[in-house]
């Protein structure tokens, strides 16, 4: 959490100083000179608790701000906006260097954290790159670790499909096979209702309103993976099974 929010604040504090940059010259700060500011800044003895936390994850940040400064201007995405400790998803990134990252057993090696028990969703395999550790509403925690491996292709199967994407079915493929809309929301609505009227009635940002906001987060975070995994499912059997695919491009609402 230390490093979620040290790695925050250094991107609102440069993305301000960007902006003042901006307004006096006319002209932006670059990664290097940003970088080169914040070890200054480290020195400073109102800011040494940025020195406690992981510091590829802080020049992770401002490579993050960079990089989204230098899409702003090629008109890919919208100017960067300063990150609130409100946003449902936090989250920050750091690179393998000198094996700061890696698993033994039933535990994940983590930079300044060390070995952390955890749950593994499935073997690691391949040369590690970075890993993104991210805190969801519910409060759960998860590690995402980017590896370099070879990809084997799947066998041929010279088949060819088109998917239309429906209401009533969730989608329909020119082989005549249907797949069946599972509607995840339906299944939950009633639990989620309920405890929703329950939040409602606490008091804001209590101890009592906290665990259940809790609680409704886990439901809504339940529905969203039930939905992914449908999604993947899904899309797997259809590379698996097709070569060439083709599909509408329609907005779905």
């Amino acid at each position: 959490t230390k490093t979620i929010g040290c790695s925050r604040f250094v991107f609102n504090h440069f993305l301000s100083a960007w902006n003042n940059a901006w307004e006096e010259t006319g002209k932006g700060l670059t990664y290097n000179t940003c970088a080169a500011k914040m070890t200054s800044l480290k020195r400073e003895k109102a800011y040494e608790w940025l020195s406690e936390v992981d510091s590829i994850a802080l020049q992770s940040s401002l490579k993050g701000l960079d990089d989204a400064f230098k899409r702003f201007f090629k008109k890919q995405n919208n100017r960067p906006r300063f990150k609130s400790k409100k946003n449902k998803v936090q989250a920050y990134t750091t690179k393998f260097t000198n094996g700061n990252i890696g698993i033994v057993g039933n535990k994940i090696k983590l930079p300044k954290l060390g070995l952390v028990k955890f749950a593994k969703s499935r073997e690691l395999e391949g040369r590690i790159l970075s890993a993104t550790i991210r805190h969801n509403p519910s409060g759960k925690y998860f590690v995402s670790i980017l590896a370099e491996t070879e990809v084997q292709e799947l066998d041929k199967t010279g088949s060819v499909c088109g998917i239309d994407v429906g209401i009533k079915h969730f989608a329909k493929v020119s082989d005549h096979t249907e797949r069946e809309n599972p509607k995840f929301f339906r299944k939950y609505e009633a639990k989620l209702a309920k405890a929703q009227r329950i939040l409602s009635r606490r008091v804001k940002h209590s101890k009592n309103w906290e665990k259940q906001r809790v609680k409704v987060a886990k439901i809504h975070e339940r529905i969203a993976n039930a939905r992914k995994d449908n999604l993947h499912k899904f899309s797997y059997e259809i590379i698996k099974n097709h070569d060439v695919i083709g599909i509408e491009d329609l907005q779905v609402s």
